[in-house]
């Protein structure tokens, strides 16, 4: 097989101008790497043209501009030509760009997925209407809910109080259950009809399941896990997540390709207040998918009921939250002294998760559940990203660590250098004081 090479664009050669030339003393020549220019008496230059290399130095040395490129007839043929084919180039590239704002201006709106389970709604699901709002606002488009489901229409109308303009509602036994196939093939119909620009899912494991399936069916690209959502100037969705094991925050666009999907955790989006006065349009469709075309069949539902001791820290108003600075788990009975004060729970950072001092669900962070609540008091932790992610929201953040310098200072609302073996007993102390001369008074 020939190689063919690609054509060099000529160098040219330099000449001297005649009348021009001010005697600097020899500038160009000390500056010629090829040893080319000589210098006759009267301190002009004499240019060795086969030695010349076209390299412009003596051209921009020459403070007198009696120096200049020419180029042979054949040399200025192959410049014209290269200029042509540049100018081809670049109309082809305006034409794509062209081609592809048509294609991305034929999406408009901001689509939320709202999930349910026998009817009862996830409520990822309306904490996403509320950030959906304020991207659809900075678009000036609708804020669309999509409810797919058996006996579902009332999920509509609670849509409505969250903020949603409108509803896609595809309401058959069919969907009774969630099943990969038939919510694919129902959400894909929607999106080839109405052509969403944005589709937001909870993070969740039916989130996660169909947002991957949809994504790989349209043909376009998903982020998941995020946690931040914002709009550029170019209509495009920035979202923004945990990346290399969390270490780092990365913004990630789908810029070429329709629409932008994303998955959000539950609790990281503030949950919008609802409006007990709501409504708007609701479009239904009669698309249906055959349960003959489904492989998968729901047989029955097996409920995860935790026992007593069970706690969700993802509700809690007040979290006293250890970690590795505790050291064994004998010592949390010390952060559940304080929680009880609070009316609060005790929850942990991974490595208190990992040493087996508290239960997999009492985990906060990356890895674990993301809270909000009104007062998240970190005691031990030194506050890795990881961590952060899964409460930097909360409203007032107390941080206890030896370590002055620990990272969890940066996000703390107030921070207390010092033992916590010492500072946790004492504002449990203090709280059950306060509680008993507020009790006192009352009587």
């Amino acid at each position: 097989m020939t190689e063919i090479k690609k054509q060099k664009k000529p160098r040219g050669k330099v000449r001297l101008i005649p009348g021009k030339c001010i005697a600097c003393g020899a500038r160009c020549q000390s500056i010629c790497p090829v040893n080319g220019i000589e210098m006759n008496e009267a301190g002009e230059p004499y240019i060795d043209i086969p030695k010349c290399i076209g390299c412009v130095k003596c051209v921009k040395a020459c403070p007198g501009s009696a120096l200049e490129i020419f180029y042979t007839p054949e040399e200025l043929a192959i410049l014209a030509e290269m200029e042509h084919t540049a100018g081809l180039a670049d109309e082809q590239v305006d034409e794509e760009e062209m081609l592809l704002r048509e294609k991305l201006a034929a999406y408009r709106g901001v689509w939320v997925f709202i999930e349910q389970t026998e009817g009862e709604p996830a409520r990822v699901s309306w904490e996403l209407l509320g950030a959906g709002k304020e991207l659809a606002a900075k678009l000036e488009v609708p804020l669309s809910a999509v409810v797919i489901g058996s006996n579902v229409e009332r999920l509509c109308n609670e849509a409505f109080a969250y903020g949603a303009d409108q509803a896609y509602l595809l309401d058959s036994p069919v969907y009774l259950h969630y099943r990969t196939e038939p919510y694919l093939e129902a959400l894909c119909h929607l999106i080839e009809k109405h052509k969403p620009e944005i589709v937001l899912m909870g993070a969740t494991g039916m989130g996660r399941d169909l947002a991957g399936a949809v994504a790989t069916r349209v043909g376009t690209g998903l982020t998941a896990d995020c946690t931040g959502l914002g709009i550029d100037e170019r209509r495009n969705l920035m979202q923004t997540r945990p990346a290399f094991g969390g270490n780092i925050m990365a913004t990630i666009m789908c810029d070429r390709y329709r629409p932008q999907m994303a998955t959000v955790r539950p609790q990281v989006m503030p949950m919008p207040e609802r409006r007990p006065v709501a409504d708007g349009p609701i479009i239904r469709s009669s698309f249906r998918v055959s349960e003959n075309d489904i492989f998968t069949r729901v047989l029955e539902i097996i409920h995860d009921r935790k026992g007593d001791g069970a706690v969700d820290i993802t509700g809690a108003e007040f979290i006293v939250s250890g970690g590795r600075g505790l050291m064994a788990k004998d010592n949390f009975s010390i952060l559940q002294e304080l929680a009880d004060e609070l009316g609060g729970v005790v929850a942990g950072s991974r490595s208190a998760i990992d040493a087996g001092w508290l239960p997999a669900e009492r985990q906060v962070g990356q890895t674990g559940r993301t809270v909000r609540p009104r007062i998240y008091i970190a005691c031990g932790i030194s506050g890795a990203i990881q961590h952060l992610v899964g409460m930097q929201d909360s409203d007032t953040v107390i941080a206890i660590n030896r370590d002055h310098e620990a990272p969890i200072f940066e996000v703390a609302t107030y921070g207390i250098v010092g033992d916590l073996f010492q500072v946790v007993p004492a504002l449990t102390e203090e709280l059950r004081n306060l509680r008993q001369k507020s009790t006192q008074e009352r009587h």
